[in-house]
């Protein structure tokens, strides 16, 4: 696996003669690079034909880009496309607890419950054979970044002076220059293309490409407001300003980036010099 698991085996379920090993196919983007290539079919979900297992599993992968848990991947492939064993091994009802309290709240964001489907009281108490996150190590080794929150999109901004922008900067803590595209996927749903690059950053212990990682993640998980600075499909360019506070980002303005336009890029020119009152 691509994160490192528990496995406890205690008793197996016993697969059967009607189940078969089927490569995981390539619209399964999410398990891919998992350790294993080859899935049982039926599989832990009850899908039994391979399009029926893309048709659902895909569904998934906005949800699993916004890095939501570190163990979502292993916990949706695990029931999407099970490893080709001799017996079914389910997730554990931590990992599937610990899965759902993080990334439910943004389902909730998006205006999607966390699905019966996933009830964490259907899989197995750790003791009994079933994938163990380990979450409090994966803590310890990796550093801990701000998470996005929910919030009311913003109002885009396209009429202000460099000034104005000088005193926004001056009352926020970061600045983040984005390029956003969309495009229609061949399941019809719409995909973002987000490209980041800092203008300017007082992020204390961040480094700017943690940064970027951070507002890439508020995108992806503030939906509405990705919708709404991506009207049509051509590449529209924003800054993004906001806070990063006590574990949490917050983007508290929108300004539309129109080539055109000197006052941003003025702003950003000034502010290496400038002094806030």
């Amino acid at each position: 696996f691509s994160l490192t698991i528990f496995i406890r085996v205690v008793t197996g379920f016993d697969i059967g003669l009607s189940t078969k090993c089927v490569m995981i196919p390539k619209e399964m983007e999410m398990c891919h690079k998992i350790g294993y290539s080859e899935m049982r079919l039926p599989n832990l979900m009850g899908h039994t034909s391979m399009a029926e297992v893309i048709l659902k599993s895909t569904t998934w992968q906005h949800l699993v880009n916004t890095g939501c848990h570190p163990h979502l991947r292993t916990f949706l492939c695990s029931l999407f496309a099970p490893v080709c064993l001799d017996t079914f091994i389910h997730p554990c009802r931590s990992m599937c607890v610990a899965v759902r309290d993080s990334c439910a709240p943004v389902l909730a964001c998006h205006g999607h419950s966390w699905p019966q489907s996933l009830d964490c009281h259907r899989f197995p108490a750790d003791e009994d054979m079933c994938l163990a996150s380990l979450t409090k190590e994966y803590k310890h080794l990796h550093q801990v970044l701000p998470k996005p929150v929910c919030q009311a999109c913003p109002a885009v901004e396209e009429f202000f002076t460099h000034k104005r922008v000088l005193e926004v900067f001056c009352d926020n803590n970061f600045a983040v220059k984005v390029k956003l595209s969309k495009k229609i996927t061949l399941f019809g749903d719409q995909e973002y293309n987000i490209e980041c690059q800092v203008e300017f950053i007082s992020q204390g212990s961040f480094l700017p490409y943690e940064t970027q990682n951070m507002i890439q993640q508020w995108l992806l998980f503030n939906k509405n407001c990705t919708q709404r600075m991506s009207p049509t499909h051509r590449p529209m360019v924003y800054l993004l300003v906001g806070n990063i506070e006590e574990g949490v980002i917050l983007v508290n303005q929108v300004y539309r980036w129109q080539k055109r336009d000197s006052q941003l890029t003025l702003a950003t020119q000034k502010w290496r010099y400038h002094k806030c009152l």
